[in-house]
């Protein structure tokens, strides 16, 4: 991992943002692309908004993206581009928990703070044979007392390292080491048969359905976007005229209920895609692509009006790209 070792408070920043809901595999081409774009907290304070958007596109969860332009302009205008050095003022930072704020502070500046990411939950709660949630607040209370207590206050940045290192690649979530782990001895999960029960986490919350149908107006080589700015997800991603219905719906209806109904006039019927899906944490988004080629362009407010080019440097969710790759020949872009 690139990150490992390293003192740059800004780096050790980056990267665990970019890691909050993000696997180690994915996370890393993005924080190689993210640092050879903005080397300094100065250039990302600087860079504008579409441009970061479009790197951080794919890695989902776009309030992360939101919360680090926020914060490197913060830090860039307020404090002169100097990360601050005290826990307080690093956990105020905008997108940063307490974990977040304890990485920086072991990691950039060597200080005794604990960090509880899902490996060290999962090693404590299998060592000490703690049955707590481990995602309530009880158990994040509980453990982080617990983890308070274990750090190594001469060398906190190595031990926070080792034990994250030990939970990812001895303490596993499954099939776990345990033949062959030094602790086993000792550790209260493994002699008393209960490593496949611990951690223990609340249960799933049930997934969200909704369906999005997108009705893609093309005229003279450009298509109608605009950029999602409601509380929702992918806030400042870009789209077509979105249309959610509760359950799958026909072309009638759909135009129907198009805003822009009056300004089409078509003498091809639209093109249907093929019905994509998109999984996100709590919520299944199955998405259809409605294609209407026009005549005449029309002036709107909230839309633009956007050629191949253009839509290349927006950044869109991901289940727009699998769209693109199918048909963006026969868009005529």
């Amino acid at each position: 991992m690139p990150w490992k070792g390293e003192r740059d408070p800004y780096k050790i920043w980056l990267s665990e943002i970019i890691l909050q809901q993000t696997r180690v595999d994915q996370g890393t081409a993005y924080f190689e692309k993210f640092i050879s774009a903005f080397p300094n907290i100065q250039q990302l304070a600087s860079a504008p908004d579409e441009k970061v958007y479009k790197l951080w596109e794919g890695l989902g969860y776009y309030s992360r993206c939101a919360n680090l332009l926020a914060t490197a302009r913060e830090i860039s205008n307020e404090r002169h581009g100097e990360f601050p050095k005290t826990f307080d003022e690093v956990i105020a930072l905008k997108g940063v928990g307490n974990y977040t704020a304890s990485a920086i502070m072991s990691f950039a500046y060597n200080k005794p703070y604990a960090v509880l990411d899902g490996n060290v939950f999962r090693v404590l709660s299998r060592f000490f044979g703690v049955d707590i949630q481990i995602d309530s607040t009880e158990g994040k209370k509980y453990f982080s007392t617990l983890a308070d207590k274990l750090i190594e206050k001469k060398k906190p940045a190595l031990y926070n390292q080792a034990i994250m290192d030990f939970g990812a690649v001895v303490c596993k979530p499954a099939l776990p080491m345990c033949g062959t782990c030094n602790l086993s001895k000792h550790c209260i999960a493994f002699n008393f048969q209960r490593v496949a029960l611990l951690p223990v986490k609340k249960k799933k919350i049930k997934q969200q359905k909704r369906f999005f149908n997108y009705v893609v107006i093309s005229c003279k080589g450009r298509v109608l976007v605009r950029q999602r700015r409601n509380k929702d997800i992918w806030k400042n991603l870009n789209e077509f005229i979105l249309i959610e219905t509760n359950n799958t719906a026909s072309i009638k209806e759909l135009l129907e209920r198009n805003v822009f109904k009056k300004n089409i006039t078509s003498t091809e019927a639209p093109f249907v895609s093929k019905t994509y899906q998109q999984k996100l944490t709590h919520q299944l988004i199955t998405v259809i692509f409605v294609h209407i080629k026009i005549a005449e362009p029309f002036a709107t407010n909230d839309f633009i009006w956007v050629d191949k080019k253009g839509l290349e440097k927006l950044a869109f969710p991901r289940v727009f790209h699998s769209y693109f790759k199918d048909n963006l020949v026969s868009l005529n872009l």
